[in-house]
């Protein structure tokens, strides 16, 4: 009897030291050796749930009278908790080791039995399952990105009515909830985001406009594939008893997760972005969160952005560039390039981009007009000089104290600073103007920019890479704008 209590205690033994030894070596951050021992835990449970099936007796039980000993249930919750920290360690350590779609495996996993064995805090899960969605959105899950949001919305109700700025703002614990809140709400509004940037490249032609052939081929393959696709991976991603489900679905049908193919269905996904937005900037205000409140504002004129794609009508799409204008400029104009140069140059950059778009779109109306209105013309030059100002302003920013521009330019810059100058080369080209001698000195500017990239390249053969297009371009401009400022000199030569 001795012999076989003592087998018994050792077998149970077995299954818990492992176990403990795992988590104790990961939390001293020996995260080979903590993954040893986890991974054999796991398969020492694997093995004794297939040969046995009942759960051991819990360690604190060897201790205990013969009445005080733990019921069926509360053993198989415990054993089962054991198992749930095994498998939550288990993908922190694949996280250290960057093996990261197992680390996402593991941790949908634990999520899923937390809620299983009710094992959980609702904002901890909350905020981990927030941030597991945003491992699906990488790789173009749309479908279980929503349902991890979705299931973190409802969790986190559970830990009861997130309080208002106003409320007890001392009281840490309210603090950290109301941040807590933010930060899902930042993470849905990057799901918006991505699913309609993704939607994007599906739909876009070659000059990166909206392509209507392909738009109609995608609406009718979806139509085929979408019934089969969403019972099928469905199945295998839901969280939660049946209560939790139900709330979880009624969530997720406040946005789709399917691409969007038209202005509507992608105006539906913005709203819910933009809605988004506004909560995350409750928190995350300017004043001391300056860096993070840029940060939502900059995907909150990305979302303008991309809506903008689906648009059809260029005036309608030319005030959703300019609300983005209008929530940037301010922004930039308070920030201090001395401690926030990365961010300015994000900033200088993105107006520059956002005053060019517009500028295109303004030729692109006056293009179908008979005649090109003084209005019209005004607006023109108005946008493409702003847009020239912030180039030059990003610019400026790569100079070094003495105001002297790079030889050889940084990797990470390499790209914007050659977009830059190809884009002012092309926006001095576009200038209006009646008077001969001032165009003739905007095509020598423009000249001067397409130059500097062609040599440029010429000079570091790597940078090609960066700017083929651009380059390809520049190099045909090069050739070209010599001729036409010679053809302009001969019919002002008269005058001059």
């Amino acid at each position: 009897h001795v012999f076989t209590a003592l087998t018994s205690i050792f077998k149970e033994a077995a299954l818990f030291f492992p176990n403990n030894l795992g988590i104790l070596w990961s939390e001293r951050d020996e995260i080979k050796t903590a993954q040893t021992y986890l991974e054999s835990a796991e398969a020492l449970y694997n093995q004794y749930m297939k040969e046995d099936g009942n759960p051991p007796l819990d360690p604190s039980e060897h201790f205990m009278a013969e009445e005080e000993k733990l019921t069926d249930q509360e053993r198989s919750k415990r054993f089962e908790k054991a198992y749930t920290h095994t498998l939550y360690y288990l993908a922190q350590v694949y996280q250290h080791l960057e093996m990261i779609e197992k680390a996402a495996q593991y941790c949908h996993t634990t999520l899923k039995r937390q809620l299983e064995y009710s094992g959980y805090y609702p904002v901890e899960w909350a905020l981990n399952a927030a941030t597991l969605s945003q491992y699906y959105l990488s790789k173009q899950c749309f479908m279980e990105s929503r349902h991890c949001l979705a299931a973190a919305n409802v969790i986190f109700s559970q830990a009861g009515q997130v309080p208002s700025a106003e409320d007890n703002e001392t009281d840490q614990d309210q603090q950290d909830l109301r941040q807590r809140k933010a930060e899902i709400a930042r993470c849905w509004i990057k799901y918006c985001l991505n699913l309609l940037q993704s939607a994007r490249k599906l739909l876009e032609d070659n000059i990166g406009e909206l392509d209507p052939d392909r738009q109609l081929e995608l609406k009718a393959q979806r139509k085929k594939e979408e019934d089969e696709k969403e019972k099928g991976r469905k199945k295998a991603v839901l969280f939660g008893t049946s209560d939790i489900c139900d709330s979880v679905l009624a969530m997720e049908e406040k946005v789709s997760s399917v691409y969007p193919l038209d202005f509507q269905e992608a105006r539906e996904i913005f709203l819910v972005g933009q809605n988004y937005v506004q909560e995350a900037k409750e928190f995350f205000q300017v004043d001391g969160y300056v860096t993070d409140h840029i940060e939502i504002v900059q995907d909150h004129s990305a979302l303008f952005k991309v809506l903008a794609f689906f648009e059809e009508d260029y005036e309608r799409r030319c005030k959703m560039h300019k609300r983005r204008i209008d929530m940037l400029e301010p922004i930039y104009a308070d920030l201090n390039p001395q401690y926030y140069l990365l961010i300015s140059r994000q900033l200088q950059f993105e107006l520059a981009d956002t005053y060019y778009e517009m500028m295109d779109l303004k030729v692109a109306i006056g293009n179908r007009l008979e005649e090109l209105d003084s209005h019209t013309i005004k607006k023109i030059n108005s946008l493409a000089q702003l847009a020239i100002k912030y180039y030059e302003l990003f610019l400026d920013s790569l100079r070094n104290p003495d105001k002297v521009f790079p030889e050889e330019l940084e990797e990470d810059v390499l790209r914007p600073a050659m977009v830059a100058k190809f884009h002012i080369a092309r926006l001095y080209g576009k200038l209006i103007t009646s008077d001969g001698k001032k165009q003739l000195e905007n095509m020598q500017t423009s000249l001067e920019y397409y130059t500097f990239l062609v040599d440029y390249c010429e000079k570091y053969p790597d940078a090609v890479h960066a700017v083929e297009t651009e380059l390809e371009l520049s190099k045909e401009m090069v050739g070209l704008l010599p001729t036409r400022m010679e053809r302009l000199r001969a019919k002002l030569c008269p005058f001059i």
